[in-house]
């Protein structure tokens, strides 16, 4: 099977959905441009603070939006999906992103504009009830609790496997801060100041290659090397998530998307050169502890297709810097199409990135085995690095202690973690504003008012979790409801979107038909895995407690907004 004939078939599809379908939306549906459009005046304007709030140009943001999105889920859902072959994960992968995934984050971003910055949460009050937003708040809160806690366990654990990205990683961190506050207070563009710093970030790759960090077991936190990189982690993630978003997340995130881009180029022309076969099958159904594909497939792939944690990077922070209405097109679902360029260039590395196709069934012959976080990664790192060789990026490097590494991995690996941290203090700054939004629900003023202890919640609680192991490895207890609970949390945003498109009398059907198939995966898969946790002998008893009564309460938090959406439906109808 011609490997670039099936890759430029899919982005081509990509280019005729924003080409087409997102201009309907645009023009009929959320009316963010053309004839009917008014001006409006955006939040990040009217509620300008300096610190949550600042308008922001379209390019900049798009930056921060595409960054915050794309970190490793799109990689981590096509690397495990693909043992059910390449066909299923690249179909889902472009008809979802099309019409769910990036109409789902289009959606999530005008709603929120257009409610002075409010979470989605926040909305299904106005939507729905008072009751849904304290439910729909408690789901989107435990969803980022599980993201901070195994997020922070896997850059860890990729500093440790791949210590020539840990250079390069903390560099741009620091010329970041320089370009954020040189740029603020000149108020000039940040295109050529990000693209020099851009530059010397390729320079200190290679530094970085040649001189790889180990940290000395004397640092070591209670003799754990993973640990200590998680300390160091949450204590970022928790100043990231309190500083102004223009002296660190905007120029880090406007970094980051040219990363991406310059690393998509590169992944691309090394598939077009070395015009692999594909060592995956066309479909499999066959293989040891193998999950049904429906409706695990849909849920296993999530942010390369639709996911749940967008709706709340777009009514979380994008939406805080929106300078004009008609900028959410193209970040809401351009930048969604995007990261689906990435999840096809995953499905690629993983379906052709192999030695042959006994490799691909030797790592992918048991799901048990193929469907942890670490080797999915070095599955995706390992096959595209393998593209790059064909340009030419074949150099090794033996360390010190014997250990070899390649250029193109650590190229490869410094733009997985690059995005995997960006989402992290991205979720970090959410996961406060979910804090702020509860407590003033519950009229805790603390909770409401003060970001420090916002932030510092959001963090000690998923770091409690993480340490409630001695290696590190407490996140991933929570870690296979994250698929799940992330399209839930998505057929829950397209529930208050089609509600508000209802009572606009607007074609609400884009977003009702999109729902009700993620939720009926997700009330299913939700099922299967209860009774999976109950049988699996192999999880030990606080585990299994964990895993089904929180997927207990999620399930019931899910049918209760849908039962009280069904009563508005209803009300709206009787009034027409």
């Amino acid at each position: 099977m011609n490997v670039t004939i099936i890759t430029v078939t899919a982005l081509v599809c990509l280019f005729l959905g924003y080409r087409f379908y997102a201009r309907y939306l645009s023009r009929k549906v959320y009316v963010t441009e053309g004839p009917d459009a008014k001006p409006e005046v955006m939040p990040s304007v009217s509620m300008e603070d300096g610190v949550d709030f600042v308008p922001t140009r379209r390019g900049v943001l798009f930056g921060h939006h595409f960054a915050s999105i794309a970190g490793a889920a799109p990689i981590l859902g096509p690397a495990i999906a693909i043992i059910w072959g390449w066909l299923p994960a690249l179909i889902w992968v472009v008809v979802g992103v099309i019409f769910m995934g990036a109409v789902h984050d289009y959606g999530a971003l005008v709603i929120s504009t257009r409610h002075k910055g409010k979470s989605i949460g926040a909305i299904a009050e106005d939507m729905i009830g008072p009751r849904s937003k304290v439910l729909f708040l408690i789901v989107i809160f435990l969803l980022v609790f599980v993201v901070l806690a195994v997020f922070a366990y896997a850059i860890a654990k990729l500093f440790i496997l791949y210590p020539g990205t840990v250079i390069p990683i903390n560099f741009e961190i620091f010329i970041s801060i320089i370009i954020g506050r040189y740029i603020y207070k000149r108020k000039g563009s940040l295109l050529i100041p990000s693209l020099l710093a851009l530059v010397a970030l390729y320079v200190m790759i290679y530094v970085g290659f040649r001189y790889p960090i180990y940290l000395p077991e004397s640092l070591w936190i209670n003799g754990s090397e993973v640990l200590t990189w998680i300390v160091f982690l949450m204590t970022y993630s928790f100043i990231a998530s309190i500083l102004p978003v223009w002296l660190l997340l905007q120029p880090r995130d406007y970094i980051n998307s040219h990363k991406l881009i310059v690393g998509l180029v590169l992944i691309y022309a090394g598939l077009f050169v070395t015009q692999p076969e594909m060592d995956a099958p066309m479909v499999n159904f066959s293989g040891t502890n193998m999950l049904p594909w429906f409706p695990f497939l849909f849920i296993t792939i999530a942010c390369g297709a639709i996911s749940g944690f967008h709706s709340l990077v777009s009514s979380g922070t994008t939406c805080k810097q929106i300078k004009t209405i008609k900028d959410t097109k193209f970040i809401g679902y351009g930048a969604m199409l995007g990261e689906a360029t990435l999840a096809i260039a995953a499905t690629m590395a993983v379906a052709a990135g192999f030695s042959s196709s006994e490799a691909w069934h030797a790592h992918y012959g048991d799901f048990n085995m193929a469907k942890g976080m670490q080797p999915s990664l070095e599955a995706f790192v390992n096959g595209t690095a393998g593209f790059l060789s064909s340009l030419g990026i074949t150099q090794v490097f033996i360390d010190g202690r014997g250990n070899s590494h390649t250029l193109a991995a650590v190229f490869i690996s410094v733009i997985v973690i690059s995005f995997s941290a960006t989402s992290l203090d991205t979720a970090t700054r959410i996961q406060r504003y979910i804090i702020g939004e509860l407590g003033e629900t519950f009229k805790i003023k603390p909770l409401a008012n003060n970001r420090y202890l916002q932030g510092f919640i959001a963090v000690l609680l998923p770091f409690l979790l993480i340490i409630s192991d001695s290696a590190g490895k407490g996140g991933l207890r929570l870690w296979p409801l994250f698929g799940s609970t992330n399209q839930m949390v998505g057929a829950l945003t397209l529930l208050v979107i089609s509600i508000w498109l209802y009572k606009q009398k607007k074609n609400f059907w884009i977003t009702v038909i999109p729902m009700i198939f993620i939720t009926v995966i997700t009330f299913i898969g939700t099922i299967q895995n209860i009774f999976a946790y109950f049988g699996d002998q192999s999880i030990n008893e606080v585990n299994r407690f964990l895993l089904i009564s929180i997927s207990f309460v999620i399930g019931i938090c899910q049918i209760w907004i849908i039962g009280e959406a069904i009563t508005v439906f209803r009300k709206a109808g009787k009034t027409k």
